[in-house]
């Protein structure tokens, strides 16, 4: 199969790039006035709205690990890897009630400001640094370069010149700052739902084409009774693919603390929200958990209708990387089948989730180097218009080295969506653990930030070695440990972030009853500082509990439905 696009696919791409090239130039225009500010140009502050706010996380959540490495997932393990987009819809909702409000109440605009305010400098401009290199050499090249692998198995483009098209794309919003990209989120969100709906639906059709019957709701059923196996929410100890997802941990356990971490403490997503109010960003965090609801319909289901077509007998060639299966090619192979025009869409739509990505987390790599570094440490007396401009400089350099790196980081070697999951597996439990300590125990000590963040990698780092240094089988009659296929006997990389946040709660813990007792808010002392936490701010109005319970209810009966 030749993957090329048609004239009219063309047109169809053509008409997307100008609606959101063209919308973004005039909403950059008619706000320039304001865009001198650099707290306008990062957070876009007071300007974006509910639904604006909702649109856009989703947007930059949404990208090639996704589209690419979560519709290959779908392929390898079947529905029990939606539940990273279900879960995400009950965490949003948790973010919302408890953190906004710490967030909004103290006037925190970025991470490291929040560990600077609460604990110390040492602390953030670690965590500052260290998140730079996290942005830029697993997220951003993650992202461009499956995003160029797919466009090129679609279009059969060089792969370098998608990469460069995918980066000059993103730099046309994303250097119009955090109100451009906000608001030509809205159109990718429409693109990528509307092109993903639309990608499920013929691959569903083809399933029932390949049994002799038509219809989207039998291709559904036939995918179901084919492939059985891969409509489990809870996977067993004696699946494969356990180690990936080790059974009630999802629910349970270390999964929680990735999607907390992620959506609660992370510049990348928690930028939309920071410069509303808390009715307007506890919206918008309800919009984007509603969208969550639909998305394994969109990057998971495509996934499983493949397997099917595949054990069918269909594309058993185009599988093929190095002599073997590549999961990750299951979705631009199925995208290859579809007709004239629908492909058009369907490549709109994954651009648009790239391109969405891509912007985002530009702008939080510019925004946590210009605030939080060359602003704090290296030249404090900067005025807002050069702020600005050394933010749209740091960004054109960022994803420069991310097209000069990423084909050089073996991310296509071990499944996309795992790959970033499995390396901000190294960090997230300590970073968790320092924000939900910091937030609400008042006692925790600067000190104890530092050895959550130093300690956490470090014990994220002895539990995935230590399998290759000792025979760690007596521990799988515990159930702890499970044999990989290199023959050794491994923790799942979900339980070990676990392991290590309980290991750092733990520690934080005793180092801070050993140490000074941080000053009071308002004040400070070595120790750090107690956030203002204003517990009536939890109340949440009575819309959002009824859309919050609708969410929850829904996640209730998905699960029943596919334990």
């Amino acid at each position: 199969m030749q993957p090329t696009l048609q004239f009219a696919d063309y047109i169809v791409f053509g008409l997307y790039f100008l609606i959101v090239s063209g919308y973004g130039i005039w909403i950059y225009t008619k706000k320039k006035a304001a865009s001198a500010s650099s707290k306008d140009y990062f957070l876009a502050e007071g300007t974006l709205t509910w639904w604006a706010i909702g649109a856009s996380l989703i947007a930059s959540n949404i990208s090639a690990e996704q589209m690419i490495g979560m519709s290959g997932s779908g392929f390898k393990m079947g529905l029990a890897i939606a539940t990273y987009e279900w879960l995400a819809a009950a965490t949003l909702l948790i973010v919302a009630v408890f953190f906004m409000p710490v967030y909004l109440t103290n006037k925190i605009y970025t991470m490291p400001q929040f560990l600077r305010e609460r604990y110390n400098g040492t602390v953030a401009m670690i965590m500052a640094v260290f998140w730079l290199l996290l942005y830029v050499v697993v997220n951003l090249t993650s992202i461009l370069y499956l995003g160029a692998l797919a466009i090129n198995a679609i279009s059969g483009l060089d792969l370098n010149v998608c990469m460069i098209g995918l980066a000059l794309f993103a730099l046309v919003i994303t250097l119009g700052g955090m109100k451009v990209i906000g608001y030509t989120d809205v159109i990718q969100v429409f693109f990528l739902v509307l092109g993903g709906l639309v990608t499920t639906y013929l691959a569903l059709g083809l399933v029932s084409e390949k049994f002799a019957t038509t219809g989207v709701i039998n291709g559904f059923n036939l995918t179901m009774t084919h492939a059985s196996d891969h409509f489990h929410m809870i996977l067993n100890r004696d699946n494969p693919n356990y180690l990936d997802l080790p059974g009630l941990t999802v629910v349970i356990g270390g999964m929680w603390i990735g999607h907390l971490n992620y959506w609660g403490c992370n510049q990348y997503i928690t930028q939309r929200a920071l410069g509303a109010s808390l009715p307007t960003a506890r919206n918008g965090l309800l919009f984007a958990s509603f969208l969550k609801l639909l998305m394994p319909v969109i990057v998971v289901l495509p996934g499983i209708a493949a397997y099917v077509l595949y054990q069918q007998g269909s594309f058993h060639n185009e599988m093929l990387m190095g002599g073997k299966i590549n999961p990750d090619k299951a979705y631009p192979v199925l995208l290859n089948l579809l007709p004239t025009g629908m492909k058009g869409l369907a490549f709109a739509a994954l651009t648009a989730a790239v391109v969405a990505s891509l912007a985002g987390k530009a702008n939080s790599i510019s925004t946590i180097f210009t605030l939080d570094i060359y602003k704090r440490y290296l030249h404090p007396e900067v005025d807002e218009k050069q702020v600005v401009w050394i933010g749209k400089c740091v960004i054109v350099v960022a994803m420069a080295i991310a097209i000069l790196i990423a084909p050089h980081l073996g991310i296509d070697k071990e499944g996309g969506f795992q790959f970033i999951q499995k390396y901000t597996g190294f960090v997230s439990p300590g970073i968790f653990a320092m924000f939900i300590m910091g937030f609400f125990w008042k006692r925790t000590t600067s000190n104890a930030a530092l050895f959550a963040t130093l300690g956490g990698f470090a014990g994220s780092c002895l539990l995935e070695f230590l399998p290759r240094w000792m025979d760690l089988s007596w521990l799988a009659a515990f159930g702890f440990t499970k044999l990989n296929e290199a023959g050794v006997y491994e923790i799942p990389f979900l339980d070990r972030m676990e392991i290590v946040f309980l290991f750092c709660v733990v520690g934080m813990i005793l180092i801070s009853l050993m140490g000074q007792r941080p000053a009071a808010p308002g004040g400070h002392n070595s120790a750090g500082t107690a956030l203002l936490v204003d517990t009536s701010l939890f109340k949440t109005t009575n819309g959002f509990l009824v859309g919050a319970l609708i969410v929850y209810g829904v996640l209730v009966a998905l699960y029943i439905v596919f334990w």
